[in-house]
């Protein structure tokens, strides 16, 4: 597969970023799976899960590959769009497991705080940064989104990535895979997204 234009990259991580982060009216068979590659036998990915099984997923006529790529905190200005992956704090607030800086052309996409499954009692929040505050303890972001905010704070060694274009031959043996899928009720797993870690970052989501 030859690398991705910088237009058709940009089709793909927003709608990668909606199956990622969005909703549908079949949420309940959403399923996200994280692992690592095992094999690709044409469109079969065999993932080993993080959970230790083996998981076997369709990759749909179609499916597109994106990786990510490491970036800073520092790079979060006034007006980005993140999705921050959260626990709450004992203080009350919360505290970011990782962070993606969606790109300008993706703003807005997946709006929203709701669960998430990284850690038990993790959020998602996908919002616009209104302020960001760097102190001696780290890093603070109050983020906005329809009908809510937020007050997230950075803990020093926080991943956080962008989105960046990959190639099916990324898909070797040992890489590790975030994969947005549908579990049909027969227990099949089909999926047209693939998010693959590649020069030492892997998807932290």
């Amino acid at each position: 597969m030859s690398s991705i234009s910088k237009t058709g990259f940009s089709l793909l991580a927003g709608a990668l970023i909606a199956v990622t982060f969005g909703f549908s009216a079949h949420a309940a068979d959403q399923i996200r799976v994280r692992g690592t590659v095992e094999s690709l036998d044409g469109s079969t990915l065999s993932v080993k899960t993080r959970e230790g099984t083996d998981a076997k997923i369709m990759l749909k006529d179609g499916w597109k590959i994106s990786s990510v790529a490491k970036a800073s905190v520092n790079d979060i200005k006034e007006g980005d769009f993140v999705g921050i992956a959260s626990l709450p704090t004992a203080d009350g607030g919360n505290g970011a497991l990782e962070v993606l800086i969606f790109p300008a052309a993706m703003k807005g996409t997946g709006e929203g705080s709701y669960a998430w499954d990284l850690k038990p009692n993790s959020s998602m929040t996908n919002a616009t940064v209104a302020n960001a505050v760097k102190s001696v303890d780290g890093h603070t972001l109050t983020v906005t989104y329809k009908g809510g905010e937020k007050k997230i704070s950075i803990p020093e060694g926080t991943p956080v990535v962008t989105f960046a274009p990959a190639e099916v031959a990324d898909l070797k043996s040992g890489a590790t895979v975030f994969i947005p899928s549908e579990k049909a009720s027969d227990g099949s797993i089909s999926s047209s997204r693939v998010v693959v870690g590649t020069n030492g970052v892997v998807p932290p989501m």
